[in-house]
């Protein structure tokens, strides 16, 4: 990456992680947080229909201030795992989820399932720092969910469902050659489709 790109990655997360917290601690937080559960979970019903009870869902426990999605991942019909990091610049691994099992905490923080049941997302919730209306999300800088929506597209696909308050939106995010765009973005007012 090109020093200019990456600085401008920097400056737009801080101002994204900013914008996150705001939304998070605000007032409202609660309410956007059941909206925005209820359009991922009808957005799943409306694109799976019949068959979203075989459809893997990958969801992610939140972290930060992070827009929570266990709602929606505890009302899918399907299986449902979560992300597990296996090291450094390697794709993501996902392990099964249901809202009563043990959990541990895992690499940077995040908690992951205490038994190890590997399964291959069909449809994948990207959390993110902030977006923009191309489709492109800013992450924390590790690459982790760009290389593995790269590795499962490559391997036959997967719906990416980017997943944010309104508040992390931002103008054109700065983006390189590694930058994986979303399908779909769902904020508690709004879902966006993208293509290309």
């Amino acid at each position: 990456m090109h020093t200019s790109s990456a600085n401008a990655k920097s400056h737009a997360r801080k101002e994204a992680a900013a914008r996150r917290k705001r939304a998070f601690d605000g007032p409202d937080a609660a309410d956007l947080v059941a909206a925005a559960n209820q359009r991922l979970s009808g957005f799943l019903a409306a694109q799976f229909g019949p068959a979203c009870a075989d459809i893997v869902l990958a969801g992610y426990m939140p972290m930060r201030s992070e827009l929570d999605p266990l709602p929606a991942m505890t009302a899918h019909p399907g299986p449902v795992c979560v992300p597990v990091v296996p090291g450094r610049a390697q794709p993501l691994l996902f392990h099964r989820w249901s809202p009563d099992m043990p959990m541990i905490e895992g690499a940077f923080g995040a908690h992951v399932p205490a038994r190890a049941d590997m399964l291959v997302p069909q449809a994948l919730i990207v959390p993110m720092l902030g977006f923009d209306r191309r489709g492109y999300r800013l992450g924390y800088g590790g690459g982790f969910y760009d290389r593995t929506l790269q590795a499962l597209r490559a391997q036959g696909g997967c719906l990416a469902v980017g997943f944010a308050f309104d508040a992390q939106e931002l103008a054109e995010l700065p983006i390189d050659e590694n930058d994986q765009r979303l399908d779909i973005m769902i904020t508690p007012t709004r879902m966006m489709r993208f293509s290309g």
